[in-house]
Order: C-alpha cells, then structure tokens, then sequence
C-alpha cells in the first residue's frame, strides 16, 4: 500500500480500540465463493458465501474473523453431513466461531454462510463513497478489514483462491481481481457479473468495487490495462496508462516470474484513505494518486504518480505474489515496493534524475530513524492498532534505504539474481524476514545473512567515525560506530549495537576524485586502507550509506570550491543531510551548515535544493528570533534571489524538469520565508493570471504561486480560491487550492478553514489539512484547540482511522514549545489510543528536541547572521561567508 506523503509522515493508518488477536488455527482455507449483493438505498449488501477448508483434526468448532456482520443462517458440511452451526461473536478479538452438534472430522469440510454487510463510511472493508450525489462501493482490506467486508481468515498466512459474484443495479458495473466471465440479467433489476478464479492470495487483498465505472484501455506484454474513473474524468487517464505500460514492461524483464494475471486494473475513487492499495489485478488510488491532466500538472505531480505507481505494480510481485507472514515483517512488502519504484522510472524518465531522491529518501529516513523511540525494521505486533502502526516511514523508507545500500554493496546482477531466487522460492506462499537474506546469502555467496539482521532486528541508525591518515602512497582508515542520536546528550550516551556496515569511501583532492572502495565493517572500530592518498576522505562515495558519518572538516575546508569537483550531485546531498546531522548533535553549528547550503545550492537537479529549502524553513519557524528575522531574510534573498533571476521568474519553453522544479523551489522560498516583496507582488499578478487560465503558467511553478499568494493573501483570495475549487477540472488543481487555504494568515480565514473540516464540504481523507494548519505558525494556536474541542467529531467523520488519530499524533510534531510538549502529553493520557504509544512518546520527543535544538542553536545563528551582514557590507557575497567551513 502506498501511503500519501502526510500518512507516511504521520507514520499511522489507523487506530481503533479493537483489540484483534491472532486466530486459534485448526482450520484454513482453500478457496472462497463469494456472491455480494449491492443495495445503495440501504447501504448495505447481502452476503451469500461458501469456504472450502481443511480441519486439522476433529472438532466441533470453526473459529474465523467477522465484525460488523450481520449473520443469518451458517452451515458445515464435512463427512459427507450438512449441519447447521450456532454463531457466537466476540467484538473485541473481532472473531466468530461456529459450533456444530456433531463432531467434524479432520480433512475436507465447506461453510456455507449467509449475512448482511453494511456499507460503511469509515472507508475500510466494502464502503460508501460518493460523487454528484451518486453512490459507489469500494474496498479496502489492508490490514485486518477483509473482515468487516466477508467473514474469513483474515491474517496472511491463510491463503486462497477466490471467485468472487457481485449483483448490481443496471447502469453500475464491478470491477474485481479476476476478469468478467460472465455479465448476466437479473435478478429483477439487477445484472449479476462473475469474475475469473483469482490466484492463491491473502484475504487483505480482495478486491470489489461497484458503480459507474468509465475506463481508458491499452495493453503492454500480451497483459489488458484499464485505468477506470467515475464519469467525466477519462481525460485524466492518458499519463497513468503510459506509465504503467513502462513500468509493467520493466518488471517483466527484471523478474523471471512474469506478472501471472491476464489484465491489471487501476480504480481512481472519490475516497480513499491511503494513496493506493494493491489488491492483485485491481489496484485501487485516491483520485490524485492517479488521474493527472497534462495540461495543469507540475513536474512533481507527474513523479509522484508515476512513482505510486510503480510502488503498487511492484506489489504484485512483493506483497501478492509473495507475502509476509505476518504483519511483523511487513517491511517485505512495503520496503521491498519503495525500493523497487524508481527503477522503471529512471529509464522511462531519466530527466527526472530520480536517482537524487533516493539519496534524499536515505537522508529522510536516518532523521526519523535517529530518535529515542524509533523501532526495528522487524516488530511484534499483535492488535489491530499495532498493526496499523507498522505502515511507517521505517517500514518503506528505512527498508528501501538499507536495500540501496545492499544492492550497490552486491551489484546490480548479483542484488537481483538473489531477488528472483526468493521469489521463485516462496511465489504464492509467505515468507520471512529469514527466507529473504537467506535467499540472498546463497544466491550472492556474500554475508548478506549476517548484515541484514544488524538492520532489520535492532532500532536506530549507526554513525561512522573516520580517521584518514597517508601511509606509503595508501590512506590508512580508522572506522569506528556507535548508534546516532539526534540529540547531544543521547549521542554522548554509551551504546552497545554493533551493525555490519557496507562502507564506500574514495579520496578528494583538488584535482578530482579518487576510485571508489568499499568495505564490510563488522566492528566497533576496524582499519581498511584506501589506494592513494588525497586531502579529504569522503566516507559515503556513492551516497546510499544508511549511516550517519563524521569527516575531516579542515581538510574539507582547504579544498574549498573543489570539492564539488570530487563530489557527485548525489554525494553533495549526503554530504548537506549529514551536515544537519551533525548540527544536531552539536558537532557543527547552523551557520556551518547555512554557508555549505550557500556553496551547493547550484547543484544539478533540484532535491540539494529543495531539501536545503525546506531546513530554511524550519530555521525560519524555530530558531530565528524575531530580532534576528529581517537579517535572515535578507540573507535569503541576496543568496537565492540572483539564482531565481538566473532563471527567470516564469517559465520558457525549452526548461528542463530540473529548471521548473528549481524555479519553483526558489520562489515558494523567498516570497514565504525571505518575505521578498518583488516575489509576492509577482504571485499576486501570477495567481490572478493563473485563475482565468491555468494553462498560462507553467504547472510546476503554479503551487508556489498559490502557495505565496495565499500567504499574503486577503479575503477576497480566499473566496477567490474557494469559488476556483468549484470550476477545476482535475484533482490535481482541486488540492492545490484547498491545501493552500491552510497558508492564510487572517484569524476569521483560519477559523472559517477549521469549521469547514467538520461539514460536508471537506471529505474525511481530506482532513489532513489540520496537520497544514498545525504546521502554519500563525494558525497553529487556533488548530490546536480547534482540534481538542472537536476530537470526538474528527474521529467519528474519519471512523476511528489515521485522518483522525494520525493528526493528532503526528500534526503535534510541527510544535516547538515546552508548553506545546506538556498539553500534547496531557492530551494523550485524556485520550490514550492503545497501540500507539511509541508514537506518542516519538510526538513528544521530536518537539522536545526542536526546543533543545533552538536553545543549543539560536545564538550560533545569530553571531553568524551578524558575521554575514558584515562580511555582505565589505564584500558583497553573503552567500559564501564560512563557505566549506
């Protein structure tokens, strides 16, 4: 399941007080019939289904998942006798058992089950979604809401095949994992469709969804492609198709294990919780996770569809094909389909120079992985709010980071001939975290067995220290980790993990870059030697390391502007992320890492500079006093400001990705953080400009323009963007004006946005919006109490699921107040959410150590903003003051 960029934040799907258990056994399916029959004026559905199962031994009694069902009549035939089986449920565990007069024997046996489901607005198992005031069913199973949809075995391990039958009303079709057999009349005014036998599969990934559908075909590899949507949006399916015939084409080529189903479908609905899910052969999207109009979208927008994409397809081989287990490792779908996304994409888009995220995504994943109350990638869980917890930056990000590594470790080849053996190994069954780098180990004949255990089982990132010394025309390194703690005074603390580190370093001097070398330290402290001798030792030469590392400043300092001659685009983003590491811990101070920002924000590509942009920004909100603001600011513009003009302002029409996501980057940043008055004079000409015809403004530079107009924006914008949300014709155009309400600053604007949350007009996924407008200083305040006074609304319009619980958890992140941290603690007790509490536990650190960082680091900012408005005043470069430290 691919998770938006909030959710993966938030780190949290869902939550409620359920307490679900692991099922006693005895009992496991083999195929499902199951027959649904939609009833919108009720919305609900009549359930008809058969399960053909093996008992393990004689019994009395079947016990499977069901909750929220309605059971009729339930009966057991085995040994050639149908008897009729009382029903007793247990709401808490979300179990059902049956029981029989008569004992069963072991072997073959068949329940036949009839009920009423209910569909729900809580956006899991079979629920209601609407548009123009028609109705839609749609599915959402991943994790434990198969059983809300049907009663079954609803844990992963328990495989089977289904042939799914949905009777509909006339005009409404269903879209399903097998292709339509059969598409007949009756009964009464109904049609009744019957898909294809699905292959052996887990329970959470069935899928069905019921209604007007309108699909846009092609096909790649002899496979059918449909992208499907409700009425009037076909127009927005041409890039997704594309794209997939791309990405399906690479993985077939990649794996030796084709992609086994005659037909992938892709459904764009109205509500969706997540960004997609990966039911095998029918991929279900929230709307702007697929449907893109070229016209209007930015480069941004293109990626990151093309990469949801990429992510789900890639779930059909990680994840449906071959399944955790259990939900303890899900990380061997999720890590696994992260890992695997941009792949395809760099050849199909080689522009988008993807290989730079995937560097960023590292850096992302180190700083969420350096607190306290981080986890392992492998963790228990058992309820169903434990399970839900999982689906978390470590599980895609983390795992996807520390495969990068090990791929490049291995080779390419190598990585994937050990891929596809485990594949070939465990296709339609499960697998462990075992199986895999046990797989990889035989197939690699290299320690993958003893490296991957050190990352998987044990929380935390390691640090590397590196001590370089000539020796005889060699360098001789001194390695030596311990764990990362993003903190000074955790860091200080004695450790005792160990990890088996694939380390890359090469030396730097002013001519260039030596050859990369790389070594396996096993560890605590180890010596490698490094051919040749150079000035500066890099220690993560090819920038997928998933360690943090300490380096030679001084000797970094006298290469000055050479060391981005020895220093790849990509190594320059590592070097800029771990700097801010290392900040952290107070190592270096904010003003080294400003000036390093100031000397490779030229980069090529535009992720060095987003992700410099987006630490301005955090230095803006929290460590900048309002004495020091306007110095800042002033520095802003006269480093970024010349880079922009270099530009130019708006878009031309031979720009490169790269120069449109640059141009955009640069003007959110100085007319929001640098407060640069031509800036924001020209998004109030552009935005206006942009409203009566979208297609005059280039798409990619369109959101920074909404964003900074917003910004400084009046009343009448806000109408202005209220009445535009009405007129839009793609998703992508909806959300960047409803989003952009959260940037207003007027008090009566903040709380018109808040109170629209509670009413129809904001759909229940869309209440990330809170977390905008808990991240917006000015708004923050107001959100916060705006949230605790409503909670139990938020909850009861999300059903108990992420849009509610995760804003809380993790919108209190954007705090920075001792305060803040005291009532977010306060509130969690008032409101515990069992199965969270690490979470809760990470809101309060990631706000405590924001206040510690800004005590540690706010006068160092201000001395060095004082250094630079002195050295600007001699020299006229405020960009280069402390440059390369």
């Amino acid at each position: 399941m691919k998770r938006t960029l909030l959710v993966l934040a938030a780190g949290l799907l869902a939550c409620c007080t359920a307490v679900a258990q692991r099922l006693p056994g005895g009992a496991s399916p083999d195929h499902y019939a199951l027959t649904i029959n939609i009833n919108f004026p009720a919305n609900s559905y009549e359930g008809d289904e058969t399960i053909d199962l093996k008992l393990a031994k004689p019994t009395k009694t079947i016990t499977l998942n069901a909750v929220e069902i309605d059971f009729h009549d339930v009966t057991v035939t085995a040994g050639g006798q149908a008897q009729t089986a009382k029903v007793s449920s247990d709401e808490k565990s979300e179990m059902v058992t049956f029981t029989v007069d008569n004992e069963l024997p072991a072997g073959a046996a068949a329940v036949h089950i009839k009920y009423t489901g209910h569909l729900n607005d809580k956006l899991r198992g079979f629920y209601l979604s609407t548009y123009k005031g028609k109705k839609y069913e749609v599915s959402q199973m991943e994790s434990t809401d198969a059983r809300v949809a049907f009663p079954c075995f609803d844990e992963p391990d328990y495989k089977a095949t289904f042939d799914i039958t949905a009777i509909v009303d006339k005009g409404d079709t269903a879209i399903s994992n097998g292709t339509i057999v059969s598409d007949t009349p009756g009964p009464r005014d109904q049609h009744t469709i019957k898909f294809s036998t699905s292959p052996k599969m887990s329970s959470y990934l069935v899928a069905l969804t019921v209604g007007d559908w309108k699909c846009a075909s092609d096909e790649v590899d002899g496979i059918q492609l449909r992208v499907c949507t409700v009425p009037g949006k076909e127009n927005l399916t041409r890039f997704p198709l594309d794209a997939t015939k791309a990405i399906l084409h690479y993985y077939n080529n990649y794996y030796t294990i084709k992609y086994p189903l005659p037909k992938l479908d892709q459904i764009a609905v109205p509500d969706f919780q997540a960004g997609a899910m990966e039911n095998w052969g029918a991929i279900i999207y929230r709307e702007t996770a697929l449907l893109i109009d070229d016209k209007t979208a930015s480069v941004g927008t293109k990626q990151g569809v093309a990469e949801t994409i990429a992510h789900e397809v890639a779930h059909q081989w990680f994840g449906d094909l071959v399944t955790a287990a259990w939900w303890d490792d899900i990380w061997l779908n999720e890590g696994f389909a992260t890992w695997m996304t941009p792949h395809p994409l760099e050849q199909w888009k080689p522009d988008w120079l993807l290989s730079q995220g995937v560097v960023d995504g590292t850096d992302q994943s180190l700083s969420g992985d350096s607190v306290k109350n981080t986890r392992p990638i492998h963790q228990e869980a058992e309820t169903r709010a434990q399970i839900q917890s999982l689906f978390d930056g470590i599980a895609y990000g983390k795992t996807a980071s520390v495969l990068h590594m090990l791929e490049s470790y291995l080779g390419h080849d190598t990585f994937r001939a050990g891929v596809n053996l485990y594949l070939k190994e465990h296709a339609y069954g499960t697998a462990t975290a075992a199986d895999f780098w046990n797989a990889m180990a035989r197939s690699s004949k290299k320690p993958v067995d003893k490296i991957m255990p050190t990352f998987v089982m044990q929380p935390g990132a390691p640090y590397v220290g590196v001590e370089a010394k000539c020796e005889g025309g060699s360098t001789t390194l001194n390695i030596s980790q311990k764990r990362y703690f993003n903190t000074p005074e955790e860091f200080k603390q004695p450790n005792d993990q160990i990890w088996q580190i694939p380390i890359c370093a090469k030396g730097v001097s002013e001519t260039g870059a030596g050859q990369q070398q790389c070594f396996l330290l096993t560890e605590r402290q180890q010596k490698f030697t490094l051919k040749g001798c150079s000035k500066f030792v890099f220690p993560d030469a090819g920038a997928l390391g998933y360690y943090r590392f300490d380096y030679d400043a001084a000797a970094m300092r006298q290469l000055g502007n050479a060391v981005e001659k020895g220093l790849t685009p990509d190594e320059r983003i590592a070097l800029m992320g771990n700097e801010w590491a290392l900040m952290r811990i107070g190592q270096h101070n904010v003003g080294d890492y400003l000036a390093l920002g100031g000397q490779l924000k030229n980069t090529p590509g535009s992720v060095l500079l987003e992700s410099f942009g987006n630490h301005l920004n955090f230095i803006e909100e929290h460590l900048v006093t309002d004495a020091d603001r306007p110095a800042f600011q002033a520095w802003l513009r006269g480093a970024f400001s010349p880079v922009l003009q270099q530009l130019g302002s708006t878009g031309r029409p031979d720009d490169t990705p790269e120069q449109k996501q640059k141009r955009a980057i640069l003007f959110e940043g100085l007319g929001n953080d640098a407060n640069d008055p031509e800036v924001i004079q020209q998004a109030r000409t552009l935005v206006q400009q942009y409203m009566k015809d979208p297609a005059s403004i280039d798409p990619t530079l369109a959101g920074a323009v909404v964003s900074v107009a917003a910004h400084h924006g009046d009343t009448e914008l806000y109408n202005q963007f209220k009445a535009q949300m009405q007129k839009v014709k793609s998703p992508q155009e909806y959300y960047r004006y409803f989003y952009a309400l959260a940037d207003f600053s007027q008090p009566v604007l903040i709380q018109q946005t808040l109170d629209s949350t509670l009413t129809p007009e904001v759909r229940g996924q869309d209440l990330y919006i809170l977390i905008g407008l808990l991240g917006n200083p000015v708004s923050q305040n107001a959100a916060w109490d705006f949230m605790r006074q409503h909670f139990d609304e938020i909850m009861k319009k999300t059903g108990g699921g992420l849009g509610g619980v995760g804003v809380f958890l993790y919108g209190a992140q954007s705090f920075c107040d001792t305060q803040k941290a005291n009532e977010v603690q306060q509130f969690f007790e008032q409101h515990p959410f069992p199965g969270t509490e690490r979470n809760q536990r990470e809101a309060i650190e990631a706000i405590n150590g924001c206040v510690e960082l800004r005590g540690q680091q706010q006068n160092n900012l201000a001395a060095w903003l004082k250094q630079s408005g002195n050295s600007n005043a001699s020299n006229g470069d405020a960009a280069s003051v402390g440059a390369v430290r």
